[in-house]
């Protein structure tokens, strides 16, 4: 590496030789030094966790490479008092392509897509461990905001799946094998529309369907929801009490079971909850330093903290304290 220069180069001599030169020229910009190895390398960043329900810790290192158009993911799980975790994962993604290796599997997840011609798109993914894949192809239907997609396992399985994509839902037909061997065309689809000032859902896989309504405005949400053909029924109701006080209550009619909750905001980045839980019959508070909603880097001091106490109805003697704690480091 080329030290900088502490000292200006000496002044030329004038054609008299005399040794002073009062009109001489100012010598050129020096070219900046270069940049060591610490100033070259892409920022770092570290991430870790603690869940002590779990009781597991979870480390992940990232950071850009190639110019920036990929990003290299270390992910090490390590479990707490000698425990054993989940296998050490590493992970190159960049925009159009992916792969994940699972060391402790010594297996990888291949994915990546590619434009081809006019409207089309090619994706792929591949599990070397399990030796499957999947390839997809979509393109728009003229100039409408409709896609259509055909996709087939590698190897195939059976005939190729598609999807009609328009804008309010999306239907998919596949083949289907039953437990007696028979292969049958499986319908399944999703649609929502707009009714009464709230978005209505129709889900149908599997011969059920699920309908639901949702009505929002600045204070209040009513949510019910029908189960066909079980005709299993709930609702949920969501209460904006005041700007940092939030109440919301869920109801099950064929379990009789319900659930409810209150959120108080402190302020942006310390909130309390606490609710109940008529299935578990267990009642809980929790408080949340740090936005509990958003990601790590938005929230103050890089870090996330949440403090969680369950007390059973039954044996109030087995109540259990669970934290979280995620902390974030950027060199």
């Amino acid at each position: 590496m080329a030290a900088p220069a502490l000292l200006s180069a000496p002044q030329p001599m004038d054609g008299d030789g005399d040794g002073v030169a009062p009109h001489a020229a100012p010598s050129p910009t020096q070219p900046p030094p270069e940049r060591g190895f610490l100033s070259r390398r892409p920022p770092v960043r570290v991430t870790s966790e603690f869940d002590s329900e779990r009781k597991l810790f979870s480390h992940r290192i990232s950071c850009r490479v190639l110019d920036g158009l990929a990003k290299l993911r270390l992910r090490v799980h390590q479990g707490a008092a000698g425990g054993v975790g989940p296998g050490p994962e590493v992970a190159l993604v960049a925009r159009n392509f992916s792969v994940v290796v699972d060391t402790a599997s010594r297996g990888a997840v291949l994915r990546g897509a590619a434009d081809l011609a006019g409207s089309l798109r090619l994706r792929a993914s591949h599990n070397t461990k399990e030796g499957l894949g999947e390839v997809a192809v979509t393109t728009n239907l003229g100039d409408s905001p409709c896609k259509m997609e055909i996709s087939s396992l590698v190897p195939p399985d059976g005939l190729p799946r598609a999807t009609f994509v328009f804008p309010n839902g999306e239907v998919s037909v596949k083949e289907k094998k039953l437990d007696e061997g028979e292969k049958i065309l499986s319908v399944n689809g999703i649609v929502k529309s707009h009714v009464l000032n709230g978005v209505c859902t129709a889900l149908y896989n599997d011969n059920a369907m699920n309908i639901k309504y949702r009505y929002k405005d600045d204070e209040l949400s009513f949510i019910p929801s029908l189960s066909l053909p079980s005709n299993s029924l709930s609702f949920a109701f969501k209460r904006q009490l005041t700007p940092s006080d939030k109440f919301s209550y869920r109801y099950h009619f064929d379990t009789n079971y319900w659930s409810a909750v209150y959120k108080q905001k402190a302020s942006k980045h310390v909130k309390w909850k606490a609710g109940y839980e008529s299935d578990e019959r267990l009642g809980w508070a929790s408080l949340w330093v740090g936005d509990a909603g958003g990601k790590t880097k938005e929230t103050p001091l890089k870090s996330k903290i949440q403090l969680m106490l369950k007390v059973p109805q039954d044996n109030i003697q087995n109540s259990i304290v669970v934290f979280r704690v995620k902390k974030r480091w950027d060199f």
